[in-house]
């Protein structure tokens, strides 16, 4: 067994545990870290196959930004973590499902002998000269530019719905319902203009001007 084997296998013990504490612990601060672990280790991943600027890069945006950003924003939100976990075992059995098919669907993919990802062999020896930015791009962009887009809508969705689930209780004042707006009616629920005369309040002795002199009886 070589030492890139070796490296290999113990830096995927680490990302799956890293990855099971992400999903598994109560403390959302905690979860934000241990995520921040498994981008590290998989940037050594990205870096023991030779692809320096992918581990740089996850290193450098997910990491030194992201993950940064996210962690502060858990912090300053004052989420209540019971109700937020109200609803887990309602959504449990949908949730597994999908998590299995998501497995099953992932084996097939490795074990296709068509695609042959499961047997990756040693790593070739490249040129100096090689700049591996250059292909990342060209393959990005050409061959797998459909799966590249589908990524991009799947981290939106990934962002409304954790926007969703975060204020789904949240009062806002200042929100407006469009469905009661189209139920007002002209006779109901709209301001209403009133004339009223001015009414100017009578003199009387020891009233004070504006000046703040003394007025006498009139």
């Amino acid at each position: 067994m070589t030492f890139s084997l070796i490296m290999f296998y113990v830096l995927a013990a680490m990302i799956l545990f890293g990855a099971l504490k992400t999903v598994t612990v109560k403390n959302p601060v905690h979860a934000a870290l241990y995520l921040v672990l498994t981008f590290c280790v998989s940037a050594l991943m990205w870096m023991l196959m030779q692809a320096e600027f992918l581990g740089i890069t996850l290193v450098l945006v997910y990491v030194g930004a992201v993950m940064v950003l996210f962690l502060f924003v858990v912090m300053m939100l004052n989420i209540d973590i019971e109700e937020m976990r109200a609803g887990f075992w309602r959504h449990a059995p949908v949730a597994g499902l999908v998590g299995v098919l998501m497995s099953v669907a992932l084996i097939l993919i490795l074990v296709n002998p068509k695609t042959n990802l499961a047997a990756f062999g040693a790593m070739k020896e490249i040129p100096a000269d090689y700049s591996n930015v250059r292909d990342l791009g060209n393959q990005l962009y050409t061959t797998y530019l459909l799966p590249f887009e589908l990524a991009g809508v799947l981290l939106v969705l990934g962002m409304v719905a954790a926007i969703a689930l975060v204020h789904r209780k949240t009062f806002n004042p200042k929100a407006i319902n469009p469905a009661d707006q189209v139920k007002v009616n002209a006779k109901e629920g709209r301001l209403r203009m009133v004339k009223m005369e001015a009414v100017r309040p009578s003199e009387t002795a020891g009233e004070t001007d504006s000046d703040g002199k003394e007025e006498g009886k009139a």
